[in-house]
Protein backbone atom coordinates (compact mmCIF):
# COMPACT_ATOMS: atom_id res chain seq x y z
CA UNK A 1 0.00 0.00 0.00
CA UNK A 2 1.05 3.08 -1.07
CA UNK A 3 1.09 5.97 1.54
CA UNK A 4 0.50 9.97 0.00
CA UNK A 5 2.53 12.34 1.33
CA UNK A 6 1.22 15.97 1.73
CA UNK A 7 3.71 18.34 1.26
CA UNK A 8 2.42 21.76 2.95
CA UNK A 9 3.84 25.22 1.09
CA UNK A 10 5.07 27.67 4.17
CA UNK A 11 4.98 31.40 3.22
CA UNK A 12 7.84 33.21 4.21
CA UNK A 13 7.79 36.82 5.20
CA UNK A 14 11.09 38.49 4.89
CA UNK A 15 12.41 40.21 7.99
CA UNK A 16 12.73 44.69 7.17
CA UNK A 17 16.36 45.38 6.98
CA UNK A 18 17.61 47.18 9.57
CA UNK A 19 17.09 51.03 9.36
CA UNK A 20 20.11 52.99 8.48
CA UNK A 21 21.05 56.29 9.48
CA UNK A 22 20.96 58.70 6.43
CA UNK A 23 24.06 59.77 4.86
CA UNK A 24 25.12 63.22 5.70
CA UNK A 25 27.18 65.13 3.09
CA UNK A 26 30.30 66.09 4.35
CA UNK A 27 30.74 69.96 3.81
CA UNK A 28 33.78 70.59 1.76
CA UNK A 29 37.20 72.94 3.34
CA UNK A 30 37.12 76.53 2.91
CA UNK A 31 39.64 78.49 1.32
CA UNK A 32 41.00 81.18 3.03
CA UNK A 33 42.15 83.02 0.10
CA UNK A 34 42.16 86.56 2.14
CA UNK A 35 44.20 87.09 5.32
CA UNK A 36 44.66 90.18 7.39
CA UNK A 37 46.81 90.22 10.71
CA UNK A 38 45.50 92.88 13.33
CA UNK A 39 47.63 93.73 16.38
CA UNK A 40 50.73 94.60 18.03
CA UNK A 41 54.13 94.23 17.43
CA UNK A 42 53.98 90.59 17.72
CA UNK A 43 51.30 90.66 14.83
CA UNK A 44 54.44 92.89 12.61
CA UNK A 45 56.29 90.17 13.58
CA UNK A 46 59.14 91.16 15.68
CA UNK A 47 61.41 88.50 17.15
CA UNK A 48 61.60 86.24 14.10
CA UNK A 49 64.14 88.87 11.69
CA UNK A 50 64.68 88.15 7.93
CA UNK A 51 67.94 88.24 6.06
CA UNK A 52 70.10 91.03 4.99
CA UNK A 53 67.67 93.44 7.10
CA UNK A 54 64.57 92.17 4.99
CA UNK A 55 62.17 93.15 7.97
CA UNK A 56 60.08 90.84 9.82
CA UNK A 57 58.46 87.71 9.36
CA UNK A 58 56.50 86.51 12.08
CA UNK A 59 53.16 84.77 12.89
CA UNK A 60 51.24 86.15 9.61
CA UNK A 61 53.46 85.45 6.96
CA UNK A 62 53.52 81.41 8.46
CA UNK A 63 49.61 81.20 8.56
CA UNK A 64 49.53 82.94 4.97
CA UNK A 65 51.59 80.06 3.85
CA UNK A 66 50.25 77.43 5.70
CA UNK A 67 46.97 78.64 4.03
CA UNK A 68 48.75 79.04 0.95
CA UNK A 69 47.37 82.49 0.83
CA UNK A 70 48.45 84.37 -2.61
CA UNK A 71 50.71 87.61 -1.85
CA UNK A 72 47.78 90.01 -2.90
CA UNK A 73 45.47 88.18 -0.52
CA UNK A 74 47.70 88.99 2.29
CA UNK A 75 47.43 92.29 4.53
CA UNK A 76 49.08 93.46 7.61
CA UNK A 77 48.64 96.90 9.30
CA UNK A 78 49.66 96.31 12.61
CA UNK A 79 52.16 98.06 14.07
CA UNK A 80 54.03 97.95 17.55
CA UNK A 81 52.47 99.67 20.76
CA UNK A 82 48.88 99.30 19.59
CA UNK A 83 46.53 99.08 22.04
CA UNK A 84 42.68 97.42 21.24
CA UNK A 85 40.99 100.86 20.54
CA UNK A 86 44.09 101.55 18.07
CA UNK A 87 43.04 98.13 16.19
CA UNK A 88 39.48 99.53 16.56
CA UNK A 89 40.13 103.02 14.64
CA UNK A 90 43.24 102.25 12.69
CA UNK A 91 43.76 98.63 11.40
CA UNK A 92 39.69 97.87 11.10
CA UNK A 93 39.12 99.70 8.25
CA UNK A 94 42.10 98.70 6.15
CA UNK A 95 41.01 95.14 7.09
CA UNK A 96 37.16 95.63 6.25
CA UNK A 97 38.11 97.09 2.82
CA UNK A 98 40.67 94.28 2.28
CA UNK A 99 37.59 91.83 3.02
CA UNK A 100 39.64 89.10 4.40
CA UNK A 101 38.17 85.66 4.76
CA UNK A 102 40.51 85.26 8.09
CA UNK A 103 41.57 87.59 10.42
CA UNK A 104 43.91 86.91 13.25
CA UNK A 105 44.06 89.44 16.16
CA UNK A 106 47.22 89.85 18.67
CA UNK A 107 46.01 92.84 20.88
CA UNK A 108 45.44 93.56 24.17
CA UNK A 109 49.00 93.55 26.09
CA UNK A 110 49.99 96.74 25.43
CA UNK A 111 46.98 97.91 27.14
CA UNK A 112 48.10 96.33 30.65
CA UNK A 113 50.83 98.46 31.02
CA UNK A 114 49.42 101.48 30.43
CA UNK A 115 47.85 103.56 33.71
CA UNK A 116 44.26 103.71 32.58
CA UNK A 117 43.86 100.03 31.44
CA UNK A 118 40.58 99.21 31.80
CA UNK A 119 39.26 95.75 31.06
CA UNK A 120 35.70 96.43 30.27
CA UNK A 121 36.60 98.98 27.69
CA UNK A 122 39.04 96.71 25.90
CA UNK A 123 36.04 93.95 26.06
CA UNK A 124 33.60 96.99 24.26
CA UNK A 125 36.73 96.93 21.72
CA UNK A 126 36.94 94.30 20.43
CA UNK A 127 33.42 93.36 20.89
CA UNK A 128 32.92 95.86 18.31
CA UNK A 129 36.64 94.74 15.92
CA UNK A 130 35.02 91.34 16.20
CA UNK A 131 31.29 93.00 14.55
CA UNK A 132 32.47 94.72 11.87
CA UNK A 133 34.94 92.40 10.74
CA UNK A 134 31.88 89.34 11.04
CA UNK A 135 30.06 91.89 8.98
CA UNK A 136 32.69 91.49 6.18
CA UNK A 137 32.27 87.72 6.06
CA UNK A 138 35.56 87.32 8.29
CA UNK A 139 36.28 84.44 10.46
CA UNK A 140 38.09 86.73 13.73
CA UNK A 141 40.37 84.78 15.97
CA UNK A 142 42.03 87.02 18.88
CA UNK A 143 44.03 85.38 21.84
CA UNK A 144 43.91 84.88 25.50
CA UNK A 145 47.30 85.70 26.66
CA UNK A 146 50.29 84.15 28.92
CA UNK A 147 51.20 85.10 32.01
CA UNK A 148 53.93 87.11 30.98
CA UNK A 149 55.24 88.00 34.54
CA UNK A 150 56.95 83.90 34.14
CA UNK A 151 58.87 85.27 31.37
CA UNK A 152 60.43 88.25 32.89
CA UNK A 153 62.69 88.12 35.94
CA UNK A 154 60.61 90.55 38.36
CA UNK A 155 60.26 91.14 41.67
CA UNK A 156 57.28 89.26 44.10
CA UNK A 157 55.79 92.24 44.31
CA UNK A 158 55.76 93.65 40.61
CA UNK A 159 55.43 89.88 39.44
CA UNK A 160 52.28 89.67 41.04
CA UNK A 161 51.01 93.28 39.44
CA UNK A 162 51.52 91.89 36.16
CA UNK A 163 49.62 89.13 36.66
CA UNK A 164 46.57 90.42 37.90
CA UNK A 165 46.82 92.73 34.89
CA UNK A 166 47.16 90.14 32.42
CA UNK A 167 44.14 87.99 35.00
CA UNK A 168 42.01 90.83 34.00
CA UNK A 169 42.59 90.94 30.58
CA UNK A 170 41.72 87.50 29.56
CA UNK A 171 38.34 87.11 31.84
CA UNK A 172 37.30 89.82 29.42
CA UNK A 173 38.67 88.39 26.21
CA UNK A 174 37.15 84.83 27.42
CA UNK A 175 33.90 86.79 28.27
CA UNK A 176 33.50 88.27 24.72
CA UNK A 177 34.58 85.06 22.62
CA UNK A 178 32.15 83.09 24.55
CA UNK A 179 29.41 85.67 23.66
CA UNK A 180 30.26 85.99 20.36
CA UNK A 181 31.14 82.25 19.52
CA UNK A 182 34.81 82.72 18.08
CA UNK A 183 37.83 80.78 17.96
CA UNK A 184 40.32 81.74 20.25
CA UNK A 185 43.92 81.04 20.40
CA UNK A 186 45.12 80.81 24.45
CA UNK A 187 48.70 81.21 24.47
CA UNK A 188 48.91 79.98 28.21
CA UNK A 189 48.15 76.54 26.88
CA UNK A 190 50.79 76.78 23.84
CA UNK A 191 53.28 73.86 24.23
CA UNK A 192 56.55 75.42 25.42
CA UNK A 193 54.78 79.04 25.62
CA UNK A 194 57.11 79.77 28.83
CA UNK A 195 60.35 77.97 27.75
CA UNK A 196 63.21 80.33 26.84
CA UNK A 197 63.82 79.32 23.34
CA UNK A 198 60.13 80.50 22.47
CA UNK A 199 61.21 84.20 23.22
CA UNK A 200 63.77 87.02 21.77
CA UNK A 201 66.16 88.23 23.80
CA UNK A 202 63.80 91.45 24.92
CA UNK A 203 61.33 88.39 26.25
CA UNK A 204 58.75 90.91 25.40
CA UNK A 205 58.28 88.80 21.34
CA UNK A 206 58.34 85.66 20.13
CA UNK A 207 61.76 84.28 18.42
CA UNK A 208 61.35 82.36 15.78
CA UNK A 209 60.55 79.21 17.25
CA UNK A 210 57.94 81.35 19.13
CA UNK A 211 56.15 82.76 16.13
CA UNK A 212 56.21 79.37 14.40
CA UNK A 213 54.23 78.13 17.79
CA UNK A 214 51.07 80.89 17.26
CA UNK A 215 51.31 80.31 13.70
CA UNK A 216 50.42 76.20 14.25
CA UNK A 217 48.01 77.07 16.85
CA UNK A 218 46.59 79.78 14.55
CA UNK A 219 46.08 77.35 11.87
CA UNK A 220 44.91 74.65 14.33
CA UNK A 221 41.79 76.66 14.98
CA UNK A 222 41.02 77.03 11.52
CA UNK A 223 41.39 73.40 10.80
CA UNK A 224 38.75 72.71 13.64
CA UNK A 225 36.50 75.57 12.14
CA UNK A 226 36.56 73.78 8.45
CA UNK A 227 39.63 75.87 6.55
CA UNK A 228 41.72 74.05 4.39
CA UNK A 229 45.40 74.00 5.47
CA UNK A 230 47.58 72.57 2.39
CA UNK A 231 50.55 73.33 3.99
CA UNK A 232 51.06 72.83 7.74
CA UNK A 233 53.34 75.22 9.84
CA UNK A 234 56.53 73.45 11.14
CA UNK A 235 58.19 74.01 14.53
CA UNK A 236 61.68 73.59 12.88
CA UNK A 237 63.37 76.90 12.38
CA UNK A 238 64.31 78.09 8.58
CA UNK A 239 64.72 81.42 7.20
CA UNK A 240 65.06 83.51 9.19
CA UNK A 241 68.30 85.11 11.22
CA UNK A 242 69.30 83.53 14.26
CA UNK A 243 70.25 86.46 16.51
CA UNK A 244 73.62 87.21 17.57
CA UNK A 245 75.41 88.30 21.15
CA UNK A 246 75.87 91.66 19.36
CA UNK A 247 72.58 91.79 17.76
CA UNK A 248 71.23 90.78 21.47
CA UNK A 249 72.89 93.67 22.90
CA UNK A 250 72.32 96.17 20.53
CA UNK A 251 68.56 95.56 20.64
CA UNK A 252 68.62 95.81 24.33
CA UNK A 253 70.83 99.00 24.10
CA UNK A 254 69.12 101.18 21.21
CA UNK A 255 65.16 99.19 21.74
CA UNK A 256 64.64 97.23 24.69
CA UNK A 257 65.66 99.57 27.44
CA UNK A 258 64.04 102.68 26.14
CA UNK A 259 61.20 100.39 25.34
CA UNK A 260 61.42 98.92 28.95
CA UNK A 261 61.54 102.38 30.71
CA UNK A 262 59.14 104.01 28.59
CA UNK A 263 56.83 101.27 29.92
CA UNK A 264 57.57 101.12 33.26
CA UNK A 265 56.96 104.52 34.47
CA UNK A 266 53.01 103.93 33.44
CA UNK A 267 52.77 100.92 35.13
CA UNK A 268 54.56 101.74 37.96
CA UNK A 269 52.29 103.82 39.50
CA UNK A 270 50.13 100.64 39.80
CA UNK A 271 52.64 98.35 40.68
CA UNK A 272 53.04 100.35 43.87
CA UNK A 273 49.93 99.98 45.05
CA UNK A 274 50.11 96.19 44.77
CA UNK A 275 53.06 96.40 46.31
CA UNK A 276 51.69 98.40 49.32
CA UNK A 277 49.13 96.15 49.60
CA UNK A 278 51.44 93.28 49.92
CA UNK A 279 53.82 95.18 52.24
CA UNK A 280 50.67 95.34 54.61
CA UNK A 281 49.46 92.03 54.45
CA UNK A 282 52.94 91.18 55.68
CA UNK A 283 53.54 93.72 58.66
CA UNK A 284 49.64 92.87 60.18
Amino acid sequence: MVMGVTVMSVEVTPLPEPSRPPLTAVPPLRRARRLAVLGDSTAVGLGDPLPRRGGWRGVGPLVAAALEVEAGGYLNPAFAGARMRCVLTEQVPAAVAHRPDVALLVAGMNDTLRPDFDAARVAADLTEVIHRLREAGTTVLPVRFHDHSKVFRLPPSLKRALSARVAELNAAIGEVVAREGVPCLDLERLPGAYDLASWSVDRLHPSERGHRMLASGFTGLLAEAGFDVPEPVSLTCGGGVAPSTTGHVGWLVLKGIPWLWRRGREFLPYAAVIMWHSFRERTR
